[in-house]
């Protein structure tokens, strides 16, 4: 797991600036433990992506939400492209747009935004 997947994973469970997620739902979503989730946390705070009070939930600051969106984008169009447009098994493009998401630079993936765009796989 990496970082970039905590984040994401804070996203989909709906943090941001203002709305806070439990380290336990965090933990049950990406199947890992508390004391992981934990370690993972210390990280974004000092990379300034997370808040979170001793012991207290998790919110994502500005940075943080931004970060955790761009993550979660590419990982939705990733899987939508490696599913629709080439018929691979929802689980498998689930999980292999996730290995994706992390290696493709930013001008690689507006280019091939706009190539999925151009499809129309909505």
């Amino acid at each position: 797991m990496t970082h970039e997947d905590y984040l994401e994973a804070m996203v989909m469970l709906g943090a941001d600036a203002t709305n806070s997620v439990r380290a336990v739902d965090v933990a049950e979503k990406m199947g890992v433990s508390k004391a992981s989730v934990s370690k993972a946390v210390g990280v974004l705070k000092q990379k300034g992506f997370v808040d979170q009070p001793y012991y207290g939930d998790i919110t994502l600051t500005d940075d943080g939400v931004a970060y955790g969106n761009k993550v979660f984008e590419r990982h939705r169009a990733l899987t939508m492209f490696l599913n629709k447009a080439l018929g691979i098994e929802l689980k498998t493009a689930e999980e292999e747009a996730c290995k994706m998401e992390h290696a493709i630079s930013d001008a690689s993936f507006e280019k091939w935004m706009a190539f999925i765009d151009a499809l129309e796989l909505d």
